[in-house]
Protein backbone atom coordinates (compact mmCIF):
# COMPACT_ATOMS: atom_id res chain seq x y z
CA UNK A 1 0.00 0.00 0.00
CA UNK A 2 1.33 3.45 -0.95
CA UNK A 3 1.50 5.87 1.99
CA UNK A 4 2.11 9.57 1.39
CA UNK A 5 3.69 11.32 4.35
CA UNK A 6 4.67 14.93 4.77
CA UNK A 7 8.10 15.92 6.01
CA UNK A 8 6.64 16.58 9.43
CA UNK A 9 5.14 13.08 9.51
CA UNK A 10 8.47 11.52 8.55
CA UNK A 11 10.26 13.46 11.28
CA UNK A 12 7.71 12.29 13.83
CA UNK A 13 8.15 8.68 12.76
CA UNK A 14 11.88 8.92 13.46
CA UNK A 15 11.27 10.35 16.94
CA UNK A 16 8.55 7.80 17.77
CA UNK A 17 10.79 4.94 16.67
CA UNK A 18 13.55 6.31 18.89
CA UNK A 19 11.14 6.35 21.86
CA UNK A 20 10.11 2.75 21.21
CA UNK A 21 13.75 1.64 21.01
CA UNK A 22 14.52 3.43 24.26
CA UNK A 23 16.93 6.02 22.86
CA UNK A 24 15.02 8.77 24.71
CA UNK A 25 11.94 9.09 26.85
CA UNK A 26 8.50 10.45 26.03
CA UNK A 27 9.32 13.85 27.55
CA UNK A 28 12.43 14.32 25.40
CA UNK A 29 10.54 13.11 22.33
CA UNK A 30 7.69 15.54 23.04
CA UNK A 31 10.17 18.44 23.18
CA UNK A 32 11.68 17.44 19.83
CA UNK A 33 8.27 17.27 18.14
CA UNK A 34 6.79 20.30 19.94
CA UNK A 35 3.92 18.20 21.32
CA UNK A 36 2.60 17.32 24.75
CA UNK A 37 3.48 13.97 26.40
CA UNK A 38 -0.20 12.99 26.27
CA UNK A 39 -0.27 13.42 22.50
CA UNK A 40 3.00 11.47 22.19
CA UNK A 41 1.37 8.54 23.98
CA UNK A 42 -1.64 8.82 21.61
CA UNK A 43 0.63 8.69 18.53
CA UNK A 44 2.51 5.70 19.93
CA UNK A 45 -0.77 3.85 20.46
CA UNK A 46 -1.95 4.67 16.92
CA UNK A 47 1.31 3.44 15.42
CA UNK A 48 1.10 0.13 17.24
CA UNK A 49 -2.48 -0.38 16.05
CA UNK A 50 -2.42 1.08 12.48
CA UNK A 51 1.26 1.12 11.58
CA UNK A 52 3.02 4.19 10.16
CA UNK A 53 -0.25 5.48 8.73
CA UNK A 54 -1.58 6.04 12.22
CA UNK A 55 0.25 9.34 12.58
CA UNK A 56 -1.50 10.87 9.55
CA UNK A 57 -4.00 13.58 10.48
CA UNK A 58 -7.56 12.25 10.59
CA UNK A 59 -8.95 15.14 8.48
CA UNK A 60 -6.57 14.64 5.58
CA UNK A 61 -8.59 14.38 2.38
CA UNK A 62 -11.82 15.51 4.08
CA UNK A 63 -13.68 18.82 3.98
CA UNK A 64 -12.75 21.22 6.75
CA UNK A 65 -15.18 21.61 9.62
CA UNK A 66 -14.73 25.39 9.32
CA UNK A 67 -15.43 25.52 5.61
CA UNK A 68 -17.53 28.52 4.52
CA UNK A 69 -21.00 27.50 3.41
CA UNK A 70 -21.95 27.43 -0.25
CA UNK A 71 -24.72 29.98 0.29
CA UNK A 72 -22.24 32.55 1.61
CA UNK A 73 -19.92 31.89 -1.32
CA UNK A 74 -22.73 32.37 -3.83
CA UNK A 75 -23.76 35.68 -2.25
CA UNK A 76 -20.18 36.95 -2.25
CA UNK A 77 -19.40 35.90 -5.80
CA UNK A 78 -22.69 37.29 -7.09
CA UNK A 79 -21.75 40.70 -5.67
CA UNK A 80 -18.26 40.41 -7.17
CA UNK A 81 -19.56 39.49 -10.61
CA UNK A 82 -22.13 42.28 -10.54
CA UNK A 83 -20.03 45.22 -9.23
CA UNK A 84 -16.39 44.26 -8.67
CA UNK A 85 -15.50 42.02 -11.57
CA UNK A 86 -12.28 43.91 -12.42
CA UNK A 87 -11.33 44.65 -8.80
CA UNK A 88 -8.36 42.99 -7.16
CA UNK A 89 -9.03 40.62 -4.22
CA UNK A 90 -7.80 43.14 -1.62
CA UNK A 91 -9.94 46.05 -2.79
CA UNK A 92 -12.94 43.82 -3.48
CA UNK A 93 -12.64 42.37 0.03
CA UNK A 94 -12.78 45.88 1.54
CA UNK A 95 -15.81 46.85 -0.54
CA UNK A 96 -17.63 43.64 0.39
CA UNK A 97 -16.89 44.20 4.08
CA UNK A 98 -18.54 47.63 3.80
CA UNK A 99 -21.66 45.83 2.51
CA UNK A 100 -21.61 43.35 5.39
CA UNK A 101 -20.16 40.42 3.42
CA UNK A 102 -17.03 39.56 5.37
CA UNK A 103 -14.61 37.06 3.89
CA UNK A 104 -10.81 36.88 4.05
CA UNK A 105 -8.72 38.29 1.24
CA UNK A 106 -7.03 34.95 0.44
CA UNK A 107 -10.35 33.09 0.37
CA UNK A 108 -11.77 35.65 -2.03
CA UNK A 109 -8.61 35.44 -4.14
CA UNK A 110 -9.06 31.66 -4.41
CA UNK A 111 -12.75 31.95 -5.36
CA UNK A 112 -12.06 34.63 -7.97
CA UNK A 113 -9.25 32.55 -9.49
CA UNK A 114 -11.50 29.50 -9.71
CA UNK A 115 -14.13 31.49 -11.62
CA UNK A 116 -11.60 33.19 -13.90
CA UNK A 117 -12.02 36.69 -12.38
CA UNK A 118 -8.44 36.80 -11.10
CA UNK A 119 -5.31 35.47 -12.72
CA UNK A 120 -2.73 34.04 -10.38
CA UNK A 121 0.56 35.75 -11.07
CA UNK A 122 3.52 33.51 -11.65
CA UNK A 123 6.79 34.44 -10.06
CA UNK A 124 9.52 35.29 -12.50
CA UNK A 125 13.19 36.01 -12.17
CA UNK A 126 13.92 39.70 -11.96
CA UNK A 127 16.97 41.84 -11.60
CA UNK A 128 18.11 41.89 -8.00
CA UNK A 129 17.93 45.28 -6.26
CA UNK A 130 19.32 45.69 -2.78
CA UNK A 131 16.66 46.42 -0.18
CA UNK A 132 16.81 49.85 1.44
CA UNK A 133 15.28 50.70 4.81
CA UNK A 134 12.87 53.60 5.11
CA UNK A 135 14.21 56.92 6.34
CA UNK A 136 13.91 57.34 10.07
CA UNK A 137 11.91 60.58 10.36
CA UNK A 138 9.07 62.30 8.57
CA UNK A 139 10.36 64.84 6.05
CA UNK A 140 13.86 63.40 5.58
CA UNK A 141 13.14 62.26 2.03
CA UNK A 142 10.09 62.94 -0.14
CA UNK A 143 9.66 61.27 -3.54
CA UNK A 144 7.93 63.06 -6.41
CA UNK A 145 6.78 61.76 -9.79
CA UNK A 146 3.90 61.98 -12.26
CA UNK A 147 1.77 59.33 -13.97
CA UNK A 148 -0.20 59.73 -17.20
CA UNK A 149 -3.22 57.44 -17.10
CA UNK A 150 -6.94 57.14 -17.85
CA UNK A 151 -7.77 58.04 -14.26
CA UNK A 152 -11.39 58.83 -15.17
CA UNK A 153 -11.61 55.92 -17.62
CA UNK A 154 -14.12 56.81 -20.35
CA UNK A 155 -15.87 59.46 -18.25
CA UNK A 156 -13.27 62.15 -18.81
CA UNK A 157 -9.98 63.05 -20.51
CA UNK A 158 -6.61 61.46 -19.88
CA UNK A 159 -4.93 63.21 -16.95
CA UNK A 160 -1.62 63.40 -15.14
CA UNK A 161 -1.38 62.71 -11.42
CA UNK A 162 1.58 64.49 -9.83
CA UNK A 163 2.17 62.77 -6.50
CA UNK A 164 4.53 63.21 -3.55
CA UNK A 165 5.08 60.51 -0.92
CA UNK A 166 7.16 60.63 2.25
CA UNK A 167 9.67 57.78 2.43
CA UNK A 168 9.45 57.28 6.21
CA UNK A 169 5.67 57.29 6.68
CA UNK A 170 4.09 57.01 3.18
CA UNK A 171 2.27 60.31 3.77
CA UNK A 172 0.76 61.32 0.45
CA UNK A 173 -0.05 64.48 -1.47
CA UNK A 174 -0.71 65.30 -5.12
CA UNK A 175 -2.89 66.90 -7.78
CA UNK A 176 -4.59 65.92 -11.05
CA UNK A 177 -3.47 68.16 -13.93
CA UNK A 178 -3.99 68.23 -17.67
CA UNK A 179 -0.30 68.77 -18.50
CA UNK A 180 2.88 67.76 -16.68
CA UNK A 181 4.35 71.26 -16.78
CA UNK A 182 6.75 73.21 -14.60
CA UNK A 183 3.90 75.30 -13.20
CA UNK A 184 1.89 72.18 -12.29
CA UNK A 185 4.85 70.63 -10.45
CA UNK A 186 5.56 73.89 -8.63
CA UNK A 187 1.92 74.14 -7.56
CA UNK A 188 2.01 70.56 -6.22
CA UNK A 189 5.21 71.27 -4.32
CA UNK A 190 3.59 74.40 -2.89
CA UNK A 191 0.72 72.32 -1.52
CA UNK A 192 3.17 70.14 0.43
CA UNK A 193 5.12 73.17 1.71
CA UNK A 194 1.98 74.94 2.94
CA UNK A 195 0.80 71.86 4.86
CA UNK A 196 3.96 70.43 6.40
CA UNK A 197 6.93 72.70 5.64
CA UNK A 198 10.23 72.17 3.82
CA UNK A 199 11.56 68.58 3.64
CA UNK A 200 15.28 67.91 3.76
CA UNK A 201 15.51 66.25 0.32
CA UNK A 202 13.36 65.66 -2.74
CA UNK A 203 13.85 62.53 -4.87
CA UNK A 204 12.78 62.67 -8.54
CA UNK A 205 13.68 61.13 -11.88
CA UNK A 206 15.91 62.81 -14.46
CA UNK A 207 13.07 64.46 -16.37
CA UNK A 208 13.88 67.72 -18.15
CA UNK A 209 11.68 69.50 -15.60
CA UNK A 210 14.27 68.74 -12.92
CA UNK A 211 17.64 68.51 -14.69
CA UNK A 212 19.09 70.37 -17.67
CA UNK A 213 22.20 69.91 -19.77
CA UNK A 214 22.43 73.48 -21.06
CA UNK A 215 25.64 75.42 -20.30
CA UNK A 216 25.79 78.02 -17.56
CA UNK A 217 24.88 81.45 -18.89
CA UNK A 218 26.99 84.55 -18.30
CA UNK A 219 24.42 86.10 -15.93
CA UNK A 220 24.39 82.90 -13.89
CA UNK A 221 28.18 82.90 -13.69
CA UNK A 222 28.14 86.46 -12.39
CA UNK A 223 25.69 85.42 -9.68
CA UNK A 224 28.03 82.61 -8.62
CA UNK A 225 26.07 79.65 -10.03
CA UNK A 226 28.26 76.64 -10.79
CA UNK A 227 25.59 74.52 -12.48
CA UNK A 228 22.66 75.31 -14.73
CA UNK A 229 19.29 74.78 -13.06
CA UNK A 230 15.77 74.40 -14.31
CA UNK A 231 12.97 76.56 -12.92
CA UNK A 232 12.08 73.74 -10.50
CA UNK A 233 15.70 73.24 -9.50
CA UNK A 234 16.10 76.96 -8.87
CA UNK A 235 13.04 76.92 -6.59
CA UNK A 236 14.46 74.00 -4.59
CA UNK A 237 17.78 75.84 -4.25
CA UNK A 238 16.11 78.97 -2.91
CA UNK A 239 14.04 76.89 -0.48
CA UNK A 240 17.11 75.05 0.80
CA UNK A 241 15.75 71.62 -0.22
CA UNK A 242 18.27 69.02 -1.37
CA UNK A 243 17.65 67.26 -4.67
CA UNK A 244 18.40 63.66 -5.59
CA UNK A 245 17.94 62.11 -9.05
CA UNK A 246 17.08 58.46 -9.66
CA UNK A 247 18.84 56.67 -12.51
CA UNK A 248 16.24 53.88 -12.83
CA UNK A 249 12.57 53.26 -11.96
CA UNK A 250 13.64 50.65 -9.42
CA UNK A 251 15.62 53.27 -7.51
CA UNK A 252 12.39 55.10 -6.66
CA UNK A 253 10.38 51.94 -6.13
CA UNK A 254 8.13 53.34 -3.41
CA UNK A 255 6.45 55.90 -5.65
CA UNK A 256 6.41 53.47 -8.59
CA UNK A 257 4.49 50.98 -6.44
CA UNK A 258 2.28 53.86 -5.30
CA UNK A 259 1.08 54.50 -8.84
CA UNK A 260 0.40 50.79 -9.29
CA UNK A 261 -1.84 50.90 -6.22
CA UNK A 262 -3.58 54.11 -7.26
CA UNK A 263 -4.23 52.94 -10.82
CA UNK A 264 -6.12 50.00 -9.34
CA UNK A 265 -7.70 51.32 -6.15
CA UNK A 266 -8.24 55.03 -6.86
CA UNK A 267 -9.62 54.52 -10.36
CA UNK A 268 -12.28 52.10 -9.18
CA UNK A 269 -13.26 54.15 -6.15
CA UNK A 270 -13.73 57.25 -8.34
CA UNK A 271 -15.84 55.13 -10.68
CA UNK A 272 -18.12 54.14 -7.80
CA UNK A 273 -18.31 57.81 -6.73
CA UNK A 274 -19.23 58.98 -10.24
CA UNK A 275 -16.23 61.31 -10.64
CA UNK A 276 -16.10 62.60 -14.22
CA UNK A 277 -14.15 65.90 -14.32
CA UNK A 278 -10.73 67.06 -13.20
CA UNK A 279 -12.29 69.37 -10.62
CA UNK A 280 -14.31 66.51 -9.13
CA UNK A 281 -11.23 64.27 -9.22
CA UNK A 282 -9.13 66.77 -7.22
CA UNK A 283 -11.98 67.29 -4.75
CA UNK A 284 -12.45 63.53 -4.27
CA UNK A 285 -8.68 63.05 -3.96
CA UNK A 286 -8.30 65.67 -1.23
CA UNK A 287 -11.55 65.22 0.72
CA UNK A 288 -12.13 61.44 0.50
CA UNK A 289 -9.15 59.45 -0.71
CA UNK A 290 -6.29 61.09 1.21
CA UNK A 291 -7.99 60.60 4.63
CA UNK A 292 -8.56 56.93 3.72
CA UNK A 293 -4.93 56.60 2.66
CA UNK A 294 -3.74 58.21 5.90
CA UNK A 295 -5.70 55.66 7.89
CA UNK A 296 -4.98 52.59 5.77
CA UNK A 297 -1.45 52.88 4.38
CA UNK A 298 0.67 55.29 6.44
CA UNK A 299 3.11 53.88 8.99
CA UNK A 300 4.76 55.18 12.13
CA UNK A 301 8.35 56.40 11.58
CA UNK A 302 11.23 55.08 13.66
CA UNK A 303 11.92 58.58 14.93
CA UNK A 304 9.28 60.84 16.46
CA UNK A 305 11.15 63.95 15.31
CA UNK A 306 9.72 65.83 12.33
CA UNK A 307 12.50 66.78 9.89
CA UNK A 308 10.36 69.40 8.13
CA UNK A 309 11.50 73.01 8.51
CA UNK A 310 9.28 76.04 8.67
CA UNK A 311 9.33 78.61 5.89
CA UNK A 312 11.45 81.62 6.74
CA UNK A 313 10.24 85.19 6.55
CA UNK A 314 12.45 85.79 3.51
CA UNK A 315 11.06 82.76 1.67
CA UNK A 316 8.01 84.09 -0.15
CA UNK A 317 6.37 81.16 -1.91
CA UNK A 318 4.60 83.32 -4.48
CA UNK A 319 8.03 84.59 -5.61
CA UNK A 320 10.01 81.35 -5.33
CA UNK A 321 7.41 79.09 -6.96
CA UNK A 322 7.41 81.00 -10.22
CA UNK A 323 8.93 80.96 -13.70
CA UNK A 324 11.77 83.47 -14.13
CA UNK A 325 13.61 84.52 -17.27
CA UNK A 326 16.21 87.18 -17.99
CA UNK A 327 15.23 90.03 -20.31
CA UNK A 328 16.44 93.49 -21.37
CA UNK A 329 14.33 96.60 -20.91
CA UNK A 330 13.71 98.50 -24.14
CA UNK A 331 14.03 102.27 -24.48
CA UNK A 332 10.25 102.61 -24.11
CA UNK A 333 10.33 100.68 -20.79
CA UNK A 334 8.88 97.44 -22.17
CA UNK A 335 10.08 93.84 -22.22
CA UNK A 336 9.20 91.02 -24.60
CA UNK A 337 8.40 87.51 -23.39
CA UNK A 338 6.37 84.62 -24.83
CA UNK A 339 5.43 86.59 -27.98
CA UNK A 340 3.91 89.35 -25.84
CA UNK A 341 5.11 92.85 -25.08
CA UNK A 342 4.83 93.79 -21.40
CA UNK A 343 4.84 97.39 -20.21
CA UNK A 344 5.42 99.19 -16.92
CA UNK A 345 3.19 101.88 -15.55
CA UNK A 346 4.60 105.39 -16.00
CA UNK A 347 5.06 105.97 -12.29
CA UNK A 348 7.11 102.76 -11.95
CA UNK A 349 9.98 103.89 -14.17
CA UNK A 350 13.37 103.94 -12.42
CA UNK A 351 16.65 105.64 -13.31
CA UNK A 352 19.00 103.28 -15.13
CA UNK A 353 16.23 100.91 -16.15
CA UNK A 354 16.38 101.45 -19.92
CA UNK A 355 18.69 98.87 -21.47
CA UNK A 356 19.22 97.09 -18.13
CA UNK A 357 19.12 93.31 -17.68
CA UNK A 358 16.16 92.36 -15.48
CA UNK A 359 14.19 89.26 -14.51
CA UNK A 360 10.63 88.68 -15.65
CA UNK A 361 8.71 86.55 -13.17
CA UNK A 362 5.41 84.80 -13.90
CA UNK A 363 3.72 83.59 -10.72
CA UNK A 364 1.30 80.74 -10.29
CA UNK A 365 -1.65 83.14 -10.01
CA UNK A 366 -0.96 84.30 -13.59
CA UNK A 367 0.46 87.74 -12.78
CA UNK A 368 3.74 88.87 -14.36
CA UNK A 369 6.31 90.95 -12.47
CA UNK A 370 9.59 92.64 -13.31
CA UNK A 371 12.44 92.34 -10.80
CA UNK A 372 14.86 95.27 -10.88
CA UNK A 373 17.46 95.92 -8.15
CA UNK A 374 15.47 94.04 -5.51
CA UNK A 375 12.14 95.69 -6.34
CA UNK A 376 9.12 93.98 -7.89
CA UNK A 377 7.16 95.99 -10.46
CA UNK A 378 3.95 94.65 -11.98
CA UNK A 379 3.78 94.27 -15.75
CA UNK A 380 0.72 94.50 -17.96
CA UNK A 381 0.39 93.16 -21.52
CA UNK A 382 0.29 95.67 -24.34
CA UNK A 383 -2.58 95.50 -26.82
CA UNK A 384 -1.72 94.22 -30.28
CA UNK A 385 -0.58 95.56 -32.66
CA UNK A 386 2.25 97.13 -30.71
CA UNK A 387 2.08 100.95 -30.66
CA UNK A 388 5.11 103.17 -31.11
CA UNK A 389 5.38 103.72 -27.34
CA UNK A 390 3.30 101.22 -25.31
CA UNK A 391 4.39 102.63 -21.97
CA UNK A 392 3.71 106.26 -22.93
CA UNK A 393 7.10 107.30 -21.57
CA UNK A 394 8.54 108.39 -24.93
CA UNK A 395 7.44 111.92 -26.01
CA UNK A 396 4.79 111.79 -28.76
CA UNK A 397 6.85 113.89 -31.20
CA UNK A 398 9.96 111.73 -30.80
CA UNK A 399 9.97 109.15 -33.58
CA UNK A 400 12.16 106.13 -33.70
CA UNK A 401 15.53 106.74 -35.34
CA UNK A 402 16.04 105.38 -38.85
CA UNK A 403 19.12 103.70 -40.22
CA UNK A 404 21.64 106.26 -41.52
CA UNK A 405 22.93 105.85 -45.12
CA UNK A 406 26.29 107.59 -45.78
CA UNK A 407 26.33 109.93 -48.84
CA UNK A 408 28.49 109.06 -51.90
CA UNK A 409 31.17 111.58 -50.92
CA UNK A 410 31.54 110.26 -47.37
CA UNK A 411 35.19 109.80 -46.32
CA UNK A 412 34.56 106.13 -45.60
CA UNK A 413 33.29 105.58 -49.16
CA UNK A 414 36.21 107.54 -50.72
CA UNK A 415 38.69 105.44 -48.79
CA UNK A 416 36.98 102.24 -49.86
CA UNK A 417 36.90 103.29 -53.55
CA UNK A 418 40.51 104.42 -53.56
CA UNK A 419 41.62 101.11 -52.08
Amino acid sequence: EELRLSQRDRDRLIVLEGIERGHWGQREGALQMGLSTRWVRELLARRRQEGDGGIVHRLRGRRSNRRIGEQVRERVMAAVRQRYGDFGPTLACERLAAEGLRVSRETLRKWMAEEGLWQVRKKRLRQVHVWRARRAALGELVMMDSSRFRWLEERGPELYLIAMIDDATSRLWGRFVEHDSTEANLRTLGGWLERWGRPLSLYTDRNSLFVTTRPVQQAEQLRGKVTARTQFGRALYELGIGWMAAHSPQAKGRIERLFGTLQDRLVKQMRLAGVGTIEQANRYWEDVFLPLWEQRFTVEPRSKQDAHRELGAEQRLEQILSVRVGRQVSNDYTVSWRATTWALAREQARPGMRGARVEVEQRLDGTVWLRFRGSYLKLTPCPAPRPASPSGLRPPGLAASKAHTPPPNHPWRRKFLSG
